[in-house]
């Protein structure tokens, strides 16, 4: 059986915080934003750390707080939307909980995250060429890595939990 953990994977404004916040908080486990994690350990924003050291300076620094994070228990942990990037990320949230792929389409995602400034891969003069070009590379780690997908884009908060604690239910059914 797999541990109480529950982690939610996707890309950036797919609703991973937002879900994640209420989700842990009606199971009574703890949430835990991995980008917030990283911001809270380096005393720095996200932007700032790809402005310094680069994507791939950002992804060194996610995979070791992924490491640390998924071995906790009774989580549930919202990732950055390129945690999957990695290979040892995809081993660690596919070995440590349930990997919940919050999916919703190019339309929402861009609407849900066009005033966000925190989002680097966005700042460029197209947004959504961008985001598409994301999609493209991610979708199929997304899907490899998830045990479940779940659309966001046309549900509200409260029936996304729902089908996530269905689906924890059928996956730790109680003796």
């Amino acid at each position: 059986m797999k541990s109480t953990n529950i982690f939610l994977i996707g890309p950036m404004g797919a609703g991973k915080t937002t879900v994640g916040r209420q989700l842990a908080q009606k199971l009574s486990l703890t949430f835990i934003d991995s980008d917030h994690e990283i911001e809270a350990h380096t005393g720095v924003d996200i932007p700032l750390i790809f402005e310094k050291e680069g994507e791939e300076g950002f992804r060194k620094r996610e995979c070791e707080i992924i490491d640390e994070l998924t071995q906790r228990k009774n989580i549930v942990l919202a990732t950055g939307g390129g945690a999957i990037i990695k290979e040892q990320n995809r081993h660690n949230l596919i070995n440590r909980g349930m990997v919940i792929y919050l999916q919703a389409d190019i339309r929402h995602l861009l609407k849900r995250t066009r005033k966000d400034r925190n989002r680097p891969l966005l700042q460029g003069p197209n947004p959504e060429q961008k985001l598409r070009q994301i999609m493209q590379d991610r979708e199929p780690l997304y899907k490899q890595t998830a045990d479940f997908t779940i659309d966001t884009g046309r549900h509200s908060v409260q029936a996304i939990i729902n089908q996530i604690l269905e689906l924890q239910e059928k996956q730790n059914p109680l003796p």
